[in-house]
């Protein structure tokens, strides 16, 4: 491979230096940040040699190129266009401020309920099952002491999440607006303080309280914001504000307790007296517009919502929906927008698989199936960016069954206990009502792929290219052309969960354009030496590590999602490229909780580069050094 020819292809598809913003880099992938999208041919940047796959993403266009081809393909990048490169981070807010206004106010959004949304997957789950159990109890299917310990406390710890959501929510807005995090729990704390009449009880009880504000200009409810969210964000806002203009006025020695005091103190009045006022208004009223609209007579709203929901996740706006589903959540006590997400998702899961099983091209076909896969488990980038959009129209047919999906859950009034998982797993959610769930799963399912199979692909008609004259390659050793061949085994890197690479949550690696292999929850923070071996390249930030085994198997771990972002904080190299290695020695030291806690997921991901090389994955638990894959000959 040529990595200059290939930069100058990428240089001139993505439309020269007067389109370049910034370009940066991470393990895999080259980041670059355009000026106008319109002017760069992305499909013609996916067919330049050594190019594995293109997607744009929060304003970025993300070149795949693989491990250890990035780099020099980079270096050669800068001095083409005369760049400098910047960190990843810089290039994420460069792309951050080139995207409209409200695309900025919905990334905002993504970034305060991302880090949340374990927590609210969790109660959800466990609500799901009580409302289930209950209601078996009830009916007399099931005999059960519900008085026992463990029902009791199931009960107590399944709405936990969401009788306290203001308080996570406030932190969490905190980190994102640039204040500290604690205060922004204060405020939170403050909204649903036990002095407060509890916002659940004003339906049967009415209000019981006001309160005269600014000298008795108007009177005020004393009532919690349980079950609100925008409130919430726009207080915390606010007291961001307050407290990074007060750092800067207030001399150092009076900024540690003057600074958090009036900080609290005027936010806490402004939220009671006007933001909660006015914000819970204009929650209830967006609240209940979705609500009418989902309800419209035989489900047209929900059937044109389930049609446009992928469209939306194309365009990046869905992050917006977690606060539909936590508003509904908190104001109905359910959420019916998430079966309307996983009636969409489900249907783009099957519109890939129809083109999975009806193509006749491999690579398509290796594309298609572990991108369906993910799909139906919840994950959809790989099907929608990597299959279905693509070739179009599977993307519309995928479309039209989300539709009908929607159609169905809106017509029987299926509600989801909870939110963040779609799909298979979003059967969870819906326990309380599961016949209904699985029979939108299968309308959702057949009618995209039905419609994709029958209308939605054809494999295109290949142009015979002139015969190109092959160059022989000459090995440096026949010995090791020979060894090259064999293929081998790959041991576990660390111990933890296995998963199929198409379960990690990333598009890149779950598409398996990068390799194939495993993906691993980490239990330990140390990764090892899967075989004998070369350490072909050390990333700078540390999270990703190349190899090449004795018998020719090269592999990529990559320790996180989006781990690049930290600067190699948290991570410790224990070796460097080009160092010989024994299958068992320790390459890299990381601290899982502290990762986690930064809101990263800490999956580690194990590539084999020659994909279809790969056979006998293992799932389930593994211990570091217990045979992961095999890799067969080249």
């Amino acid at each position: 491979m040529d990595y200059r020819k290939t930069a100058e292809a990428i240089y001139e598809k993505v439309g020269k230096r007067e389109n370049l913003v910034s370009v940066a880099h991470c393990s895999t992938r080259l980041r670059l940040v355009l000026a106008d999208d319109k002017k760069c041919d992305a499909k013609a940047v996916e067919d330049i040699d050594g190019v594995k796959g293109v997607f744009s993403a929060s304003g970025q266009l993300q070149v795949i190129l693989g491990t250890g081809v990035v780099n020099k393909v980079y270096d050669e990048f800068l001095a083409i266009s005369g760049m400098t490169g910047v960190s990843k981070e810089e290039a994420k807010e460069a792309a951050a401020q080139k995207q409209p206004f409200y695309k900025q106010a919905i990334k905002t959004l993504g970034d305060i309920f991302v880090p949340i949304i374990p927590a609210i997957v969790a109660s959800g789950f466990l609500m799901g099952i009580m409302e289930a159990l209950n209601f078996m109890v009830n009916n007399g299917f099931l005999n059960l002491d519900i008085s026992g310990s463990l029902f009791v406390l199931a009960n107590l710890f399944a709405n936990t999440a969401y009788t306290f959501l203001p308080i996570l929510i406030a932190y969490s807005a905190a980190k994102v607006f640039g204040g500290n995090p604690y205060l922004g729990a204060v405020i939170g704390m403050m909204m649903i303080h036990p002095n407060l009449q509890n916002a659940w009880t004003v339906a049967t009880e009415g209000v019981k309280q006001t309160l005269p504000v600014w000298f008795g200009l108007y009177r005020v409810d004393l009532v919690g914001y349980q079950g609100h969210v925008i409130p919430v964000i726009i207080a915390v806002f606010v007291m961001c504000q307050i407290e990074k203009r007060l750092h800067k006025v207030v001399p150092a020695m009076f900024d540690l307790f003057v600074t958090p005091l009036v900080s609290v103190f005027v936010t806490g009045y402004l939220t009671f007296s006007i933001i909660g006022p006015i914000f819970v208004t204009v929650e209830n009223g967006i609240l209940n517009g979705v609500q009418q609209l989902l309800t419209l007579p035989f489900g047209i709203g929900s059937f044109i919502m389930g049609g446009l929901y992928s469209t939306t996740v194309v365009a990046g706006v869905h992050h917006m929906y977690t606060l539909i589903d936590v508003g509904q959540l908190g104001l109905y006590g359910k959420t019916y927008w998430l079966p309307l997400a996983s009636a969409a998702n489900i249907a783009q899961g099957a519109a890939a698989l129809a083109v999975a099983l009806k193509t006749r091209n491999q690579k398509t076909k290796s594309m298609a199936v572990p991108s369906a896969m993910s799909c139906f488990m919840g994950i959809t980038e790989p099907a929608i960016f990597g299959v279905n959009l693509r070739f179009f129209k599977p993307f519309i047919c995928g479309a039209a069954g989300g539709a009908c999906g929607a159609l169905y859950a809106s017509v029987v009034g299926l509600g989801a206990t909870g939110t963040g998982v779609t799909g298979i797993f979003g059967l969870l959610l819906c326990l309380n009502d599961p016949l209904n769930y699985i029979v939108m799963f299968l309308i959702s399912a057949g009618s995209a792929f039905a419609l994709t199979w029958g209308f939605g692909y054809k494999d295109p008609v290949e142009t015979k290219a002139a015969p190109v004259e092959k160059i022989p390659v000459v090995s440096e050793s026949p010995a090791a052309e020979k060894e090259s061949s064999r293929g081998g085994s790959v041991y576990s890197p660390v111990t933890g969960e296995a998963i199929s690479y198409t379960e990690i949550a990333d598009p890149t690696f779950a598409s398996g354009v990068l390799g194939k292999g495993a993906g691993i929850r980490p239990e330990k923070g140390e990764i090892q030496a899967p075989f004998d071996g070369t350490v072909t390249m050390v990333f700078d930030t540390k999270h990703a590590i190349g190899l090449e085994s004795a018998d020719g198997t090269e592999l990529l771990i990559h320790v996180g999602i989006n781990t690049v972002e930290l600067k190699g904080r948290y991570f410790t190299s224990l070796c460097e490229a080009g160092a010989k290695v024994k299958q068992g020695d320790k390459l890299l030291e990381f601290d899982i909780e502290a990762i986690r806690t930064a809101g990263y997921d800490a999956t580690v991901a194990v590539l084999a580069s020659a994909p279809e090389n790969v056979k006998d994955i293992k799932t389930g638990h593994v211990e570091a050094g217990e045979k992961l894959f095999e890799t067969c000959g080249n």
